[in-house]
């Protein structure tokens, strides 16, 4: 069976971390979009697996979470075939780590809530403070995650206003921050710091690193199980093998990762290490094996 080298293949994942579409990957690397394809559903999975399973007895003092939009096919309002649709990756960030500690793709709804709180409450241990924005759907979702002894939640409410100019220009600009209001929901959190500021920034990172999430471009997800590939290999990249600039210099220049930080692993991964990882039968780091 025929198989790419090593090098070739670390080529494909390092430009889709960059924030290479599945087309210029190809070019840039020479295989075809088919194997670029297949070899993203085959580190998305892993990439999957191997967080859910290591992603496990963390104790953060905070969490912040967040969802990020992007789409399947075509917008909600243009969608005429089957799974086309708006799609929501729901992000749970510890801030002081900077470690992405959970996610999940899929519709926005309580449902989804409900399960991305589940899921990072099965993940950490002791008491949190947790922050989320002021959608509704989060309080139900975590008071069926979490008993009042195990969380402190705030909400950040914010209020918007509409940009000025012609219908054609708003567009293409945000809305505008009229208002933020911090609201004391479950316990007593320290409200200076009920905060989903870095979350935010994270899911800016997500949209500037992973193609599909770019805006007014064609390169958006023509399926929702590659969407939640890429979303995999995306934050396996961040989590391991990208050194963070605040948690380096905290560490006097020494490069670390949220990983690092969390205490989920003791180096600086590379790209080679991730496939290393998908291959069984090749050498581990020495402490693993």
């Amino acid at each position: 069976m025929n198989r790419l080298p090593d090098s070739t293949r670390a080529a494909v994942l390092r430009c889709l971390c960059e924030g290479n579409s599945i087309r210029s990957t190809a070019r840039i690397t020479g295989v075809s979009k088919a194997t670029v394809l297949k070899l993203l559903v085959e580190a998305g999975e892993f990439c999957s697996f191997y967080q859910d399973a290591v992603l496990r007895g963390l104790s953060p003092e905070r969490i912040e979470v967040d969802e990020i939009w992007g789409f399947v096919g075509a917008k909600q309002r243009n969608a005429k075939q089957e799974g086309h649709a708006d799609i929501w990756t729901f992000t749970a960030l510890d801030p002081d780590s900077k470690l992405m500690v959970s996610w999940l793709v899929g519709e926005r709804s309580q449902e989804s809530a409900s399960a991305v709180l589940q899921d990072l409450a099965s993940r950490v241990t002791g008491k949190i403070q947790l922050t989320t924005d002021g959608h509704t759907m989060y309080p139900e979702a975590v008071r069926s995650a979490f008993s009042w002894k195990e969380v402190d939640y705030a909400q950040v409410v914010k209020s918007y206003g509409q940009t000025g100019g012609k219908e054609e220009q708003r567009r293409y600009s945000p809305t505008t921050s009229t208002g933020v209001r911090k609201v004391r929901v479950i316990g007593t959190p320290d409200m200076e710091k009920a905060s989903t500021s870095l979350v935010e920034r994270t899911n800016l990172m997500l949209r500037t690193t992973t193609r599909r999430f770019t805006r007014l471009t064609t390169a958006y997800s023509k399926k929702a199980e590659n969407h939640a590939h890429a979303v995999s290999l995306a934050f396996m990249s961040y989590n391991f093998c990208t050194p963070h600039g605040t948690l380096t210099k905290e560490r006097d220049g020494m490069k670390t990762t949220p990983a690092m930080a969390a205490g989920v692993t003791d180096r600086v991964w590379k790209i080679e290490d991730v496939l290393a990882r998908m291959d069984p039968d090749r050498a581990l780091f020495p402490e693993n094996r």
